[in-house]
């Protein structure tokens, strides 16, 4: 099994970290890890050898000799520089990485081809015996962090409640829209910095846990918002209409607010907008919006992914691959996950595809040359494939 380094621009983080080696070695799995993947993250060459990984000085004999690759950022997750990659794929090797086949299902297309068995950990089933392996919900817990940090350094005023003998400081006030992993943490983090928080999620019943981190639930009177929430657990789009009644009702809590932050999403969808230039006018000057879904569209019409706008006196911040800038944590949580994924496929120190099971059978892309996952079929205008995939162990 080999670990290449990230070659996404400004791509910090490493699929493996040192802790895991011995626990995957137990299972008979030998790991080879290119030399300097973990540098960026914090864990040098030296760190793997102390735990039993191989280094390997060539990213092409790791693509020659290895049966599976583990990445962060492959395939349309890193439709630029990872198309170098095509060229070291070998017919019957496994990739197993965040590959984001919903947004951009095209990029499977030469690797099906080329026969390489693709994994992508964004379609995991969102089960009780795939928590261990959610890279998404792991990555949105640091995205949320981030984004309150990045807003509290951008906003001209403190975010906690002093009483000083200078007199007294008023509490921040922060709204987050989309209370889903992202958004959760993006809560605990500001109320844990003294904000008062308010938070919305077309999704009623995410008002507990909203409620039970020190935050208000702002409900609004939507018709349909039960439809709201997809399979899994994911959000699901909507009318425009439905969203241009949500805007409507969101102005006055936007206008209200210090910092917005907005984390809604819908896989494989252009992120909705929910806050417009005329919202971000009526907010006081110095104020911020942070928008997560920026890499999809963003969910703020001022947001330009990548960058800072500033706008009638407000910040609008677009930050893309947040996870990237927390690369020492960020890599410990991915780590886990895809090792967990990599364990839950092995059977007796080999690689077993059973698609009778719903996290394997669900994550599979690519196999035997064809694109075989129903979802990224179905955006690609494939028609369904044929039943009856092989079995076996690889």
């Amino acid at each position: 099994m080999a670990v290449p380094k990230e070659t996404y621009p400004g791509e910090r983080r490493v699929a493996l970290t040192p802790a895991v080696i011995p626990l995957l070695a137990k299972k008979g799995i030998t790991v080879v890890v290119e030399s300097g993947a973990g540098v960026a993250a914090g864990y040098p060459d030296s760190a793997y050898r102390e735990k039993g990984a191989q280094i390997g000085s060539s990213r092409a004999d790791l693509f020659a000799t290895a049966v599976v690759i583990l990445q962060v950022r492959a395939l349309g997750a890193n439709p630029g520089a990872g198309r170098a990659d095509h060229d070291l794929f070998r017919k019957g090797q496994v990739l197993i990485a965040l590959c984001d086949p919903l947004g951009a299902p095209e990029a499977f297309r030469e690797p099906a081809r080329l026969g390489v068995t693709v994994f992508s950990l964004e379609l995991l089933p969102r089960i009780t015996r795939a928590q261990s392996m959610d890279a998404l919900s792991s990555m949105s817990t640091v995205a949320g962090y981030k984004a309150v940090l990045l807003a509290a350094a951008e906003l001209p005023r403190m975010f906690p409640l002093l009483m000083t003998a200078a007199g007294t400081v008023s509490p921040a006030r922060v709204f987050v829209v989309g209370a889903g992993v992202a958004g959760l943490t993006a809560i605990a983090t500001a109320r844990r910095l003294g904000a008062v928080v308010e938070a919305y999620d077309v999704r009623a019943a995410v008002k507990e846990q909203v409620e039970s981190l020190g935050a208000k639930f702002v409900e609004l009177p939507l018709e349909g918002g039960e439809a709201a929430e997809g399979a899994g657990g994911y959000a699901k789009a909507m009318d425009e209409e439905f969203y241009r009644r949500q805007r409507e009702l969101l102005s006055r809590t936007v206008a209200a607010s210090d910092v917005v932050i907005t984390t809604a999403l819908v896989p494989g969808k252009k992120a909705p907008q929910l806050v417009t230039g005329e919202m971000v006018a009526g907010m006081a000057p110095g104020s911020v919006v942070v928008d997560l879904a920026s890499e999809q569209g963003g969910n703020c019409e001022l947001t330009r992914p990548g960058e800072t706008v500033v706008a009638h006196g407000v910040t609008v911040l677009g930050p893309v691959n947040l996870p990237a800038t927390v690369p020492y944590h960020a890599s410990q949580m991915y780590s886990k996950n895809v090792s967990a994924f990599l364990l839950h496929l092995v059977r007796e120190g080999r690689l077993a595809i059973d698609m009778q099971d719903e996290i394997t059978r669900e994550t599979l892309v690519a196999r035997d040359g064809e694109i075989v996952s129903p979802r990224v079929r179905a955006a690609l205008g494939l028609p369904a494939a044929v039943p009856g995939e092989r079995d076996g162990a690889r």
